[in-house]
């Protein structure tokens, strides 16, 4: 049986948060799809009534055990994963559509642990990424938090 994020009626917003802290990037490896298996940014789908800033940290305190005060969004993007399914015209499905919001986050308590769909946590520095095979998009968007989060300590 599908979930109900397979094959969406509409896209799924979705939220993410980066932690750096100490000059290490916060990351989990994923237990459930997609990219099961692969290490990521924290994040999940917003619940209804929710803000964008409140789905995050939520989703950081599920799958990380960590409380965050969610500082600056980092970026917008889609995410769209294809499938061979077709709907009634003929038009190829998609397995699942996100568009997620992710942003910079400053730890403010709780103990790193793996929480709810994740199978591990891992702190990595900025020429560590390389090793944990995230997507070109993780990839990016981790590297605009190390910058944002540099320029945060300057400024202050």
């Amino acid at each position: 049986m599908a979930s109900s994020r397979e094959f969406p009626e509409r896209p799924i917003v979705g939220v993410g948060g980066v932690v750096i802290e100490d000059g290490r990037a916060l990351l989990i490896r994923r237990g459930s799809e997609p990219l099961r298996g692969e290490w990521s940014i924290p994040g999940g789908t917003l619940e209804l009534g929710e803000t964008l800033v409140e789905g995050c940290a939520r989703e950081l305190r599920e799958e990380t055990g960590l409380a965050v005060r969610v500082l600056e969004m980092i970026e917008i993007f889609e995410r769209i994963f294809p499938s061979d399914a077709r709907d009634g015209s003929e038009r190829k499905r998609p397995k699942y559509h996100y568009v997620i919001v992710d942003y910079l986050c400053e730890r403010t308590g709780g103990e790193l642990h793996a929480g709810s769909d994740v199978i591990d946590v891992a702190l990595a520095r900025e020429d560590e990424l390389g090793k944990y095979h995230l997507t070109e998009t993780a990839t990016r968007v981790i590297q605009k938090a190390f910058d944002m989060a540099r320029a945060r300590l300057r400024s202050s």
